[in-house]
């Protein structure tokens, strides 16, 4: 049985859904944590249990001694340090509780337990006005681990030492690309209003007021004030104060507004940035802001100390251990969405296999996502060999006769130390290759699987050879360049010689006038023992350097003269009978088409654009996006010599 395509889509898209869970819950009776679970025959339960006039044998289950309730296990101060257990019956205030099932339980969040701590603590007791959180390595996973966090505290009942209740928002700083989405995204997550598309998308509130909440700033905090009394009365929150309460209920409303890519958000809004950072005191309200990002305060900082300082939390990389546990906490979700791919017998199976990814790629990745992703694109051919066996060995059944119903009599175990050894060795150097490929995203997981599935003689192979992969695709822009225009070609490679040539050697190299003299490039000595000195290396290694864009234009229009002139139409006309040289040249290189050309390739990102936007002085610096195979396969195509263009040839 070879795996389906729509199999591996569909597991593909399974991984990218899913996020870290609890692995073990409770299917009846609710989670507890208690000091110890018992028989109810042991001497201290059953005296417990008669004096609380329940009848011993009336009760068949074990029995939980000093028992509290589990809201969510992993997070913050909820984490059970005693016996966890399933409990029917917690009628007796925590004394005992009755029907009760031992269970173990891993954290939610592994490697995250200290954070989780130390950030339920902060948002439920008095936190600061907003909450810098810098996670260099695996942002998406840490912002994960914050809804968590917040869905769990939002979703709790009121207490002693929780009497706030919390309402979240998550904006992502990439898709709240200006002032209006932003503020009706946070208002309509708080109401927890979805707006549809048949009654005209219409925000929380806009069908009560004339005024819309996304108007400006001022309108929007006007919004959240309305929105803080409509969540107050429907809680039973008094407003005006604080007063008297009973233990059931809530004293107040707390907003919590969690902020992804703040770095994306100061680009495009960046007026926002000092109203975040001042919120509780500019809307008069109870409200946190949370920046989640990958890069460091300092870098988004708004000018002029407008904003004050976060309180700051730092997340460290996760360890190979936690990033192991944390994805094979991922192999039930993933058996329930695809069996085939995913069987329930292979999960200790599948617990080596991401310990040999992480001992493979931890070096150069802590990101769990992005290994993940590697996992799940080496997943499909490294069980297809164990999947095939069992196929051929229930068809051999079937062959003997031995009965019908063979399939569900014959069940899929684990493969025997010996060959998962073996598999082990065949399919190292493929996750390698896997991450070469998968890591800059030269090519996707679903088709690299495709490309990397192994023949159904592997185990025929000798002990000692490696399983045959691809390596790693092209980028797409490299394949894209030989539709390019032709202009556009001679381009790049002025680019390409721009950013790798010294600015200075542009006169010797081609600065030629009627006389027609010959380059010289730079001299080589060759210097030989112990005044050799350290080897300089070339720029075409040390990676491309900015240039002005008159200097690209002037390079490109001596390349035009050198290798275009006889490929153009001759110009008819009066005055054009016997034209200057260069002369011809100077006017294509003046023309629009030209500029528009350098635009498209900096939207292609074949250029990359170094000056800002809206500088007046000087004129826009650049720097090419082409590496050297790239530019050598351009003058193939347009027969020209790109080492005589080099200063320092290969």
């Amino acid at each position: 049985m070879r795996i389906k395509l729509a199999t591996v889509t569909l597991a593909l898209a399974s991984l990218a859904a899913a996020t870290p869970a609890r692995r073990d819950s409770c299917t009846t009776g609710a989670l507890q944590c208690c000091d110890s679970v018992q028989a109810a025959n042991s001497p201290a339960t059953s005296t417990l249990l008669s004096l609380l006039g329940i009848a011993v044998q009336d009760v068949t289950a074990q029995v939980g001694l000093t028992c509290s309730p589990i809201s969510a296990v992993g997070v913050g101060g909820n984490a059970c340090t005693a016996q966890p257990a399933c409990c029917t019956d917690n009628s007796f205030n925590g004394v005992v509780a009755l029907g009760c099932t031992p269970i173990n339980i891993e954290p939610a969040n592994p490697g995250y337990e200290t954070f989780i701590y130390e950030f339920t603590a902060l948002v439920s007791s008095y936190p600061p006005e907003s909450i810098y959180i810098s996670d260099s390595e695996s942002p998406r996973t840490t912002a994960n681990v914050v809804h968590d966090v917040l869905e769990s505290l939002s979703s709790s009942s009121p207490s002693s030492t929780r009497p706030v209740k919390i309402h979240y928002a998550s904006i992502d700083g990439i898709s709240c690309f200006n002032a209006r989405l932003f503020y009706d995204s946070v208002i309509n997550q708080l109401a927890g209003w979805e707006p549809e598309w048949e009654e005209g998308c219409i925000g929380w509130g806009a069908e009560s007021h004339s005024e819309r909440w996304n108007e400006s700033l001022d309108t929007f905090f006007h919004g959240l004030n309305a929105l803080y009394r409509r969540l107050c009365k429907e809680n039973g929150v008094p407003l005006g104060g604080k007063q008297e309460r009973e233990e059931e209920e809530w004293e107040d409303i707390r907003f919590v507004l969690v902020v992804q890519h703040p770095e994306r958000l100061r680009e495009n809004i960046p007026e926002l940035m000092v109203p975040l950072t001042r919120m509780p005191e500019m809307a008069r309200l109870d409200i946190t802001v949370v920046f989640v990002s990958q890069v460091q305060w300092e870098d988004i900082r708004p000018p002029y100390g407008a904003a004050p300082e976060p309180f700051f939390m730092d997340v460290a990389p996760l360890s190979k251990e936690s990033i192991v546990r944390q994805l094979t906490s991922n192999y039930r979700p993933l058996s329930e969405s695809s069996p085939k791919l995913y069987p329930a017998a292979l999960e200790p199976f599948y617990t080596h296999f991401i310990t040999l990814v992480c001992d493979v790629c931890y070096s150069f990745t802590h990101d769990p996502n992005e290994l993940a992703y590697i996992a799940a694109a080496r997943w499909p051919g490294f069980v297809q060999p164990l999947l095939d066996d069992w196929e051929a060995h229930k068809r051999e059944t079937m062959e003997l006769g031995e009965g019908e119903g063979v399939e569900e009599e014959i069940p899929l175990e684990p493969p025997t130390e010996d060959i998962r050894l073996r598999l082990i060795r065949l399919y190292t150097p493929s996750i390698t290759s896997a991450m070469e490929s998968l890591l800059p995203r030269f090519t996707n997981a679903k088709q690299w699987s495709e490309e990397n599935m192994p023949s159904e003689d592997i185990f025929l192979l000798p002990r000692g050879a490696g399983l045959p992969v691809k390596g790693p695709a092209k980028k797409e822009e490299e394949e894209g360049l030989k539709v390019l225009p032709r202009m556009s070609k001679f381009i790049l490679i002025a680019a390409y010689v721009a950013s790798t040539n010294p600015a200075k050697s542009d006169l010797r190299m081609f600065g030629r006038g009627l006389d027609e003299k010959k380059r010289k490039r730079k001299a080589r000595k060759a210097t030989v023992g112990a005044a050799a000195g350290a080897s300089k290396l070339p720029q075409r290694l040390l990676g491309p350097m900015p240039f002005p864009l008159d200097r690209m234009i002037a390079i490109l229009g001596a390349i035009l003269e050198e290798n275009d002139v006889e490929s153009r139409v001759p110009l008819q006309g009066v005055g054009w009978d016997d034209p200057i040289p260069g002369e011809e040249t100077d006017m294509e290189i003046g023309r629009v088409g030209i500029y528009s050309n350098i635009m498209q390739l900096t939207s292609m990102r074949l250029l990359h654009r170094t000056s800002p936007g809206d500088r007046l002085d000087g004129p826009p610096v650049f720097k090419c996006g082409i590496g050297y195979e790239a530019a050598l396969e351009l003058a193939r195509d347009l027969k020209v010599t790109l080492g005589e263009l080099l200063w320092d040839p290969v």
